[in-house]
């Protein structure tokens, strides 16, 4: 083989060996019996909570010993093709063989960053709200763009992608949406995303083609499950219905079928457009209400644990976590961890991971590096 193919099935190799020490194989596959015993039990659903967590336990254990068995099989599969490739002199399947060998160390990668996600709430759904910042026309253009890039972010990890509520701009793009990306571990890789986003580009809406700036936020907070109580009292909380803007056909648009809720002691606000009925829609902002109030509760006790690392790693209105600029040069550079990517369409098609990655490392082992701002 190649030394660049040798060198990947070693890194390849090391992955999957701590993966496997990190689930701790044995003890893994001892439990997973075990949880599969439990389901096979008929009175199992009779405490339908406990049935839940059981359940829960065994689809996370079973995808990660079913990764760990896929990795191993495909990378020993590939060397074992390579072999036969070199010794019949096919380089068609040498180059296949080559190509497994590659997707086989990125998904083993992937996993180990994963494994980084084992915080109360990684495992959960998540809500991804998008503002846009001041500057009209092209802040809320630029607001759109995020929504559809981590509406394409989801879809690229086969995650369900919903639109919970849209505002539409006056011109063009939004004011403000809310997407709801249903997927396991779809928190964990989506929490380090809040803050403020940097658009630099030559605006389109710009009849004197000048560079302009532009800045929208993001707000990421996890789907609270039945797992977590949160009692809101209804007396806190002011509750409008309104007519649904954008899509949705007319009888969404010409009914006050969507719900505002305004949380008065924190002063949290959520919205749902997306039923017809008021009824659905007003369960759903509750429901986002309570994650906000989750969410709100998880950073408390983060800055509580670790002032140092809180300071490293939160991120919230007002602080600028990556620049994405479109002209006069191409890059996107993410000002925390200064991961960089020279193809922004890719970034904004929902190539995402690189920059989670390295944030999600960041937040959990710490980086000293200064990274500096572009302009």
């Amino acid at each position: 083989m190649r030394a660049e193919i040798e060198h990947l099935v070693d890194e390849s190799k090391q992955s999957i060996g701590l993966l496997r020490r990190h689930l701790d194989w044995d003890n893994a596959q001892r439990r997973l019996a075990e949880l599969n015993s439990f389901a096979e039990d008929p009175n199992l659903w009779n405490d339908a909570d406990a049935a839940q967590k059981i359940m829960r336990e065994r689809t996370s254990l079973e995808d990660q010993i079913s990764a760990i068995r896929r990795l191993e099989q495909d990378l020993e599969d590939a060397i074992t093709l390579i072999e036969l490739g070199d010794a019949e002199g096919d380089a068609a399947t040498v180059k296949d063989s080559e190509e497994l060998i590659r997707a086989a160390h990125a998904e083993a990668a992937r996993r180990q960053v994963e494994t980084l996600l084992s915080g109360e709430a990684d495992s959960n759904d998540s809500y991804v709200e998008v503002h846009s910042g001041a500057g009209g026309t092209e802040s809320q253009d630029w607001a759109s763009m995020l929504q559809r890039m981590y509406a394409r972010w989801g879809e690229r990890r086969k995650y369900k992608v919903e639109l919970l509520e849209v505002t539409d701009g006056e011109e063009a793009g939004i004011k403000s949406a809310t997407l709801l990306i249903k997927g396991h571990n779809a928190y964990g890789w989506l929490k380090t995303e809040s803050g403020v986003h940097r658009l630099v580009r030559i605006s389109p809406y710009d009849s004197n083609a000048r560079r302009h700036t532009s800045f929208a936020s993001v707000w990421v907070y996890p789907v609270v499950d039945d797992r977590i109580n949160i009692e809101i009292k209804e007396s806190d909380c002011r509750i409008d219905t309104f007519r649904s803007s954008g899509a949705g056909g007319q009888h969404v648009n010409t009914t006050d079928s969507a719900v505002r809720i305004t949380h008065i002691p924190s002063g949290i606000v959520v919205a749902c457009q997306q039923e017809r009925s008021q009824h659905k829609n007003r369960a759903t902002a509750w429901n986002m209400l309570r994650a906000r109030l989750y969410e709100a509760e998880l950073k408390r006790r983060e800055e509580k644990a670790s002032a140092e690392a809180a300071s490293k790693s939160e991120i919230g209105w007002g602080h600028q976590i990556r620049s994405y600029v479109l002209q006069p040069y191409q890059m996107v550079k993410d000002l925390r961890t200064g991961t960089q990517s020279t193809s922004p369409q890719d970034v904004l098609d929902g190539d995402l991971d690189p920059f989670m990655e390295a944030s999600l490392a960041q937040r959990v082992y710490g980086n000293e590096a200064e990274v500096e701002d572009i302009d």
